[in-house]
C-alpha cells in the first residue's frame, strides 16, 4: 500500500516547498520594494533589506517545518492518496498564506517610523 503512495508523496512534498521558496521570494521582494520607497526615510534601506532577509528566513524554515509536518499525516490516507494529497495541499497553503499575511504585517512594522511621543499628562495642581 505504501509504495503506491510514494508518488504523490513526492508532488505534494514539491509543491509545498516549491510554495515555501515563492512566497519567502515574495518576502524579499516586497522588502526590496520598502527600501526604494521614495516616501520613506532615506536611511531606511539597510533596515528594510536586513529585515526582510530575517523574516524571509524564519519563514522559510517555520514553512518547511510545517509543510513536512503535515507530509507526514499523508501515510494515514494511504487508502486514498489523491483526497490525501488535495487535503495536505489545501492544509498547507492555507497555513502558508497565513503565515506570509503574519510576515508581510511584521516587515511593514518593523520599517514603519515610529508615532510621535506624546508629552506626558501633568497632575492637577488645583484638585
Amino acid at each position: 500500500m505504501l509504495p503506491t503512495m510514494l508518488p504523490y508523496a513526492l508532488t505534494y512534498l514539491i509543491a509545498g516547498l516549491i510554495t515555501v521558496a515563492l512566497l519567502s521570494f515574495m518576502i524579499l521582494k516586497i522588502g526590496a520594494l520598502m527600501s526604494e520607497c521614495p516616501q520613506g526615510e532615506a536611511d531606511n534601506t539597510p533596515a528594510a533589506r536586513t529585515a526582510a532577509i530575517t523574516i524571509a528566513t524564519g519563514f522559510a524554515a517555520i514553512g518547511s517545518g510545517g509543510v513536512l509536518l503535515i507530509g507526514a499525516v499523508l501515510p494515514l490516507l494511504a487508502d486514498m492518496p489523491e483526497l490525501g494529497v488535495a487535503i495536505g495541499l489545501g492544509f498547507a497553503a492555507l497555513c502558508l498564506g497565513l503565515g506570509f499575511t503574519q510576515a508581510a504585517t511584521t516587515l511593514r512594522t518593523v520599517l514603519s517610523p515610529p508615532a510621535p511621543e506624546t508629552p506626558a499628562l501633568k497632575p492637577n495642581a488645583t484638585a
